[in-house]
């Protein structure tokens, strides 16, 4: 069975009031055998690439063990099921950003402004959420987010609203700011009412600054 991801926190930390606060991160996968991440590495890069020349919806895990040179079975054994197999590409999508956030190049990075990295991360996080919709719906009941990973950005959030002296609720102005980011509110904007994603963007940003502003 694929984890997705836990409670778990991670030792990198951010900064409040010169006090360390650990940001949780998706948990890495379990050391495995060499063979056996070859296999999973080699299986997850076939289904990127079918992904981006046919689409989710054609996806099937016979086409992802021809492509990647493995037995149907070894992809079942690994990942269960598809909906496993998309969790577990959107598992490894969530742990880079992650990542970028907490070492990555500014402004999602640390070395900017933080108000510059709040809109960096607004942006990425819009982005990404609208990229991977069909990997959501594909992965089912897979794909579930912990307090773990759905903390991650809050908190992030919320550490960087403090260092601009924003006054108020943080954890209520935090939710307040993380609900337009999330999918189904982006599919219904898009899908559904027809935005334009620069015009999503754009509203984000006011919405932040308006926050920020008090």
């Amino acid at each position: 069975m694929v984890r997705l991801y836990s409670r778990a926190l991670a030792h990198s930390a951010v900064y409040a009031a010169g006090v360390p606060i650990p940001l949780p991160l998706v948990d890495a996968e379990p050391r495995e055998r060499r063979d056996a991440a070859r296999n999973r590495d080699a299986v997850l890069a076939a289904a990127d690439d079918l992904i981006a020349e046919c689409g989710v919806d054609a996806v099937t895990m016979e086409a992802v063990a021809t492509r990647a040179g493995v037995g149907k079975g070894t992809v079942f054994r690994r990942f269960d099921s598809r909906e496993g197999l998309m969790a577990a590409i959107l598992n490894r999508s969530e742990t880079e950003f992650q990542q970028a956030i907490l070492s990555g190049a500014p402004p999602l990075g640390p070395g900017a402004e933080p108000m510059d990295r709040l809109l960096a991360f607004g942006h990425a996080r819009i982005e990404l959420n609208l990229k991977h919709r069909r990997l959501i719906i594909a992965a089912g009941s897979a794909h579930t987010r912990s307090y773990a990973a759905v903390s991650f950005g809050a908190m992030h959030v919320r550490y960087l609203l403090g260092e601009l002296g924003v006054r108020g609720d943080l954890p209520f102005l935090t939710t307040a700011l993380m609900a337009p980011l999330e999918v189904p509110i982006l599919e219904q904007q898009v899908e559904i009412e027809e935005m334009h994603v620069h015009r999503i963007i754009i509203g984000w940003d006011d919405l932040l600054r308006r926050v920020v502003a008090g």
